[in-house]
């Protein structure tokens, strides 16, 4: 068993945790970093997750590339996000390759390339807080409790996120439609892409919106990517597309 491990967020915060500015007046403001503040914090937050499942074969760290797919699909995808990396980040990515095994794909964020690999070989366990990974069929660790996903329960988690969407990750969904809402609508309808379509059209939003929401929100698996071309498939619902029997 593997720990398939989200270290994006975990390197992020401790870099930004490690930054200091120096002041020196006027319009000039220094922005520095320790790195073994840095270092010693990434470290410190891998060997708790190691402690919390005690015996595994190894621990795989994910990481997001510099360039996402998504942003061809949508131009401001995650646009609030454009601050630059921490002091450190890539330095701390660096030193971590001589110790772990790194894993990045090409345009894919980290969700994806866990997806993938969790999908071409179950079996291991996810960690990461990101509720996306309740797509991915397997085990799952959000820091405060562990899933056992389906298939058919990670497929319906995708549908809901289709129709409900993530303001952070700067997709809207339908208006006025939470995760709750949407639970409530595909219990009452069917988890389908006709439900999805009929919600999204209510708002007077085409089809063509539901599938921009909905590949936005659809992290990948093993079926989503061309090993030829390293690139997605982009997500092609069949109109009769339907989860429930």
């Amino acid at each position: 068993m593997k720990l398939l491990c989200d270290a994006d967020f975990i390197v992020y915060k401790c870099c930004a945790a490690a930054e200091s500015e120096i002041d020196f007046g006027d319009d000039v403001i220094l922005v520095t970093s320790t790195f073994k503040d840095a270092y010693s914090c990434v470290k410190r937050e891998l060997n708790k997750i190691a402690n919390k499942f005690g015996s595994f074969d190894e621990m795989i760290l994910f990481f997001s590339d510099s360039k996402n797919f998504r942003k061809d699909i949508q131009a401001d995808y995650k646009g609030h996000r454009n601050r630059k990396k921490p002091c450190g980040y890539r330095r701390v990515i660096n030193k971590l390759s001589e110790e772990y095994s790194v894993f990045k794909m090409p345009t894919l964020e980290a969700d994806d390339a866990m997806g993938i690999y969790a999908t071409q070989y179950p079996g291991n366990i996810i960690v990461s807080p990101d509720k996306d990974m309740k797509q991915i069929p397997g085990m799952l660790w959000n820091f405060d409790e562990s899933f056992t996903i389906t298939k058919e329960e990670g497929a319906k988690w995708h549908l809901i996120q289709s129709l409900a969407g993530d303001n952070t990750d700067g997709y809207a969904g339908v208006p006025g439609i939470g995760v709750k809402r949407a639970v409530a609508l595909f219990e009452e309808k069917g988890y389908s892409w006709k439900t999805v379509v009929d919600a999204f059209k209510e708002k007077e939003l085409s089809e063509e919106v539901a599938l921009t929401n909905a590949r936005l929100a659809r992290i990948l698996t093993t079926e989503d990517y061309d090993d030829e071309k390293m690139e997605p498939i982009l997500w092609n619902p069949s109109p009769d597309y339907r989860i429930d029997s």
